[in-house]
């Protein structure tokens, strides 16, 4: 199944994490992976030799143009091919991903969270628990996180993020502002060691980010909001268009159900019910936990690797951050 972390015959996965996953039992719980090497090792990402290789027609012709990526199987260590690539396609190995963003949180305390694989390989992420951490309206904790999602196939750009999560119901923040300093993608061509070293200075704004995203989160807690408000805003979020089938009418229902529970009942609202920021909060925590999904771990990845997800979180952001302005 598609977007799913990978799994191997033995029955071992490509996925490792510093506690115990909300999402499912696959991989391995450890607290042990303090270096990029091991963090390589016990999830099954080291040793891939990404590479890209020459693609021949049956007939033993080259195809012009185009390249196969290529990786050695993590357990069986035999080549295997991932995706098909352009001239102009540069590879990013595993080890550069953890090796960045060691640079980046060099001697700052932050230790590696999680790592895997997905899609059979075709993307790997890792994430970081950054050491600091944001209160909004001394109420509402946030933890934060650095992540780096990348793709051996050609199908994403690589994207580097910093990624607030709230501690009472782990839902991933996507803030949106004008000039948003806490992502930085960068394409698989060119110089890529040398826009690796831009990263790094790219992402000394982040604190620049975060105080943004503070000061509208707070506005958003000090402004009072009905379910009839919220339900103007997610109307704009998944717009219904004329002629739609009467599934897609009957979606929209079972979404609303939950958002108006989520926003007016739910436990983890209740610090902060009536408010902008609780309306918000209950749109990301549906992305995160309750919109459809072909399994736990299908909607678990949405949280790293479906941009249309993010997208929405966004949105959702800018029109709520909006409210009493």
């Amino acid at each position: 199944m598609a977007h799913e972390i990978e799994q191997f015959t033995d029955g071992t996965a490509a996925f490792f994490t510093a506690r115990q996953d909300a999402w499912h039992r696959l991989g391995t719980v450890t607290t042990d992976c303090l270096t990029a090497d091991s963090v390589m090792n016990v999830a099954y990402l080291g040793g891939w030799d990404i590479r890209k290789e020459t693609l021949h027609a049956a007939s033993g012709a080259v195809v012009p143009n185009r390249w196969a990526t290529t990786r050695r199987h993590p357990k069986t260590e035999a080549r295997e091919v991932l995706g098909l690539v352009g001239d102009k396609y540069q590879i990013v190995q595993n080890e550069q991903v953890c090796d960045l963003l060691d640079f980046i949180v060099d001697e700052t305390g932050a230790h590696f969270e999680t790592a895997g694989s997905l899609r059979g390989g075709r993307e790997v992420f890792v994430t970081m628990k950054l050491p600091d951490h944001i209160t909004v309206a001394g109420i509402d904790p946030i933890g934060l996180y650095l992540a780096m999602c990348t793709s051996h196939d050609g199908s994403r750009q690589a994207r580097i993020m910093v990624t607030p999560v709230r501690i009472v119901c782990a839902n991933t923040q996507a803030a949106a502002f004008a000039n948003n300093v806490g992502e930085y993608t960068l394409r698989h061509s060119g110089d890529i060691t040398g826009k690796l070293t831009d990263v790094r200075a790219a992402l000394n704004l982040v604190p620049v980010y975060l105080d943004r995203f503070q000061a509208d989160a707070e506005h958003m807690i000090a402004t009072e909001l009905a379910w009839e408000q919220l339900h103007q805003v997610t109307d704009r979020l998944w717009p219904l268009a004329p002629g739609e089938p009467e599934s897609a009418f009957l979606r929209k229902l079972a979404r609303d159900r939950d958002l108006r529970h989520l926003f007016e009942q739910a436990d983890t609202q209740q610090n902060i019910r009536g408010t902008a920021w609780a309306g918000y909060q209950a749109i990301t925590e549906w992305l995160d936990h309750l919109q459809p999904a072909r399994s736990d771990r299908h909607r678990a990845n949405k949280v790293l690797t479906d941009t249309a997800t993010t997208g929405i979180k966004r949105q959702a952001f800018t029109l709520l951050a909006g409210q009493g302005r």
